[in-house]
């Protein structure tokens, strides 16, 4: 999995960059790679959701970032092995999760409110009613891709009925805070292991997680089906929290391309051209290898000369 980022930037712009992976335990890092640039100034830092990010000072003229990593990911699918998913009142709630019952710029749950209790107020509360609202979005609005417009909030795409999945997103976290259940935004990658995609569509891709029973489950309603290998990038409150960048000043995204698919264990290595053919994703069979040891985890140097490569894959065990 990884990225690769192009700015054209007039005079001097600072950058905040999210595109390396959360540590988490469903996923392990085998090798991974950073290129910030012609040796940017730059320093990385743990923002206030947890989410490592790059500050990145931009030189006039053209900028190039790569980020490429091998992973590897769990086959099990979303949710597998939660517990029990009852609600939680305000005051059980843990105090750090509270903010994620509240609204945001983008996910402006208090103008859903109505919306939300004539639609979904019926359903029994905790993971029926989530549930429904997932299906309720999968089956009624309108994936539309290259729709996406950075000033839409969750209320916006509701008016409108379609857009990409950052806009499902946003729906599903505020209906679900509507009913004052811990909802965050979620950024990542998504391969298609055991899920094929006819249109072949790479890129970074973000849903919900719901906070229920003292867990956090995966809601992601633009496919509303479990899947298999998410890498997360970074959570919050919404986009806000989980743009892949953040610009301050004259800098313009002048290339983007992202990668994440599944590779028989040692076929490729970080460095290898991008070569698709090898992809064992893409189909409804999963292929599953040996597993890797889950303290196998190191890193490339940023000025090793695999840095410079457009590569980046995910190794399932």
């Amino acid at each position: 999995m990884g990225c690769s980022l192009g700015y054209e930037v007039t005079g001097t712009a600072p950058l905040l960059l999210h595109v390396t992976p959360k540590p988490g335990h469903l996923h392990a890092v085998i090798v991974e790679a950073l290129t910030l640039g012609d040796r940017l100034p730059a320093e990385q830092f743990t923002g206030s959701h947890g989410n490592l990010i790059w500050c990145v000072a931009l030189a006039p003229g053209a900028n190039s970032f790569r980020h490429d990593a091998i992973l590897a990911v769990t086959s099990q699918p979303d949710n597998h092995g939660l517990g029990a998913a009852e609600p939680q009142t305000a005051g059980e709630l843990p105090p750090a999760v509270l903010r994620y019952t509240q609204p945001s710029r983008y996910c402006d749950s208090d103008k859903l409110t109505q919306f939300a209790w004539e639609k979904f107020g019926q359903i029994t509360p905790g993971l029926p009613c989530v549930t429904a609202i997932s299906e309720w979005l999968h089956r009624d609005f309108e994936y539309r891709y290259l729709s996406g417009r950075a000033d839409l909030s969750a209320w916006d795409a509701l008016q409108r009925g379609y857009g990409v999945c950052r806009d499902f997103a946003h729906l599903a976290i505020a209906l679900n805070r509507a009913f004052n259940v811990p909802a965050r935004y979620v950024t990542g990658h998504l391969p298609d292991i055991g899920f094929p995609d006819p249109e072949n569509h790479m890129d970074f891709h973000t849903y919900a997680e719901v906070y229920l029973g003292g867990q956090w489950f995966t809601a992601d309603a633009r496919f509303h089906v479990p899947r298999i290998g998410r890498i997360k990038i970074s959570h919050g409150q919404d986009t806000v929290d989980g743009a892949f960048s953040t610009i301050y000043g004259g800098a313009t995204l002048t290339y983007f391309q992202v990668w994440a698919y599944q590779i028989a264990r040692g076929t490729v290595g970080v460095g290898d051209p991008l070569d698709l053919s090898q992809r064992l994703d893409n189909r409804w069979a999963v292929h599953t290898g040996p597993p890797y040891p889950r303290a196998a985890t190191w890193r490339v140097p940023s000025d090793d000369p695999l840095s410079a490569s457009g590569l980046a894959r995910t190794c399932g065990w």
